[in-house]
């Protein structure tokens, strides 16, 4: 008995290194599969395995995605930058699917704002494969572009209409932000107080991105 626990330890970590070492998913799986200690009956070997898979299939679930809608391209260099630091991928949200929500547990979603608060034009699609999609358990942060010199009175709306069409969605959402440090007349974006995501103004405020950022983004991590 001692021999096989010794063996299933030393299974299990080679696993582990295994794991790491192969970030494509199915790879990983395959290797995992070829260290499968001698000796080991079959149902021993098919219980590790399907305990390890599932690990695996864990590691693949919280997996994050950055999507962007943007007009200009100053929301798309923005979430670039967060898909950097965290990273992860960014993509337009013209690209976005239904499998991409169900392949990433962590939805980070940006917008600029245009005309009465609006959302960017392309969200609008994306915003139907949101509400199509089962969103429960899922982590969702919001991030958005904004002008509060021109704006002042519908700032960052754009993340309040995305937060709309989705806060019944069961999602978990993270990464308020206080209204301390902005100056602005109104916003569909704030509720109780906060911002339901991340608001930049590259516009007026460009020295302050990257500081903002970095609070953000060491505030929704441990969440991801």
């Amino acid at each position: 008995m001692g021999s096989v626990l010794f063996g299933y330890r030393k299974y299990l970590l080679l696993a582990n290194r295994v794991s790491l070492e192969n970030l494509h998913i199915p790879t990983a799986k395959t290797s995992v599969l070829s260290i499968a200690p001698s000796g080991f009956s079959s149902y021993l070997c098919s219980v590790i395995k399907t305990t390890y898979f599932s690990h695996l299939d864990n590691i693949v679930m919280s997996k994050t995605i950055v999507v962007y809608g943007s007009s200009t391209g100053t929301c798309e260099a923005i979430a670039e930058k967060i898909a950097q630091k965290l990273g992860c991928e960014a993509i337009n949200v013209q690209d976005f699917t239904a499998d991409v929500v169900n392949n990433n547990q962590n939805l980070i979603l940006g917008t600029s704002t245009w005309g009465a608060g609006e959302l960017q034009d392309d969200w609008y699609d994306g915003l139907k494969v949101l509400q199509g999609a089962d969103l429960s358990g899922k982590t969702i942060a919001l991030f958005g572009c904004g002008d509060c010199e021109s704006y002042s009175d519908t700032f960052v709306g754009g993340i309040g209409e995305l937060y709309n069409g989705i806060k019944a969605s069961g999602a978990r959402f993270v990464g308020a932000v206080d209204t301390d440090g902005y100056t602005f007349d109104d916003s569909e974006a704030v509720v109780d107080g906060k911002f339901v995501g991340l608001p930049l103004d590259d516009v007026n405020e460009d020295d302050k991105t990257d500081t903002r950022i970095d609070a953000w983004i060491a505030e929704i991590s441990p969440n991801l």
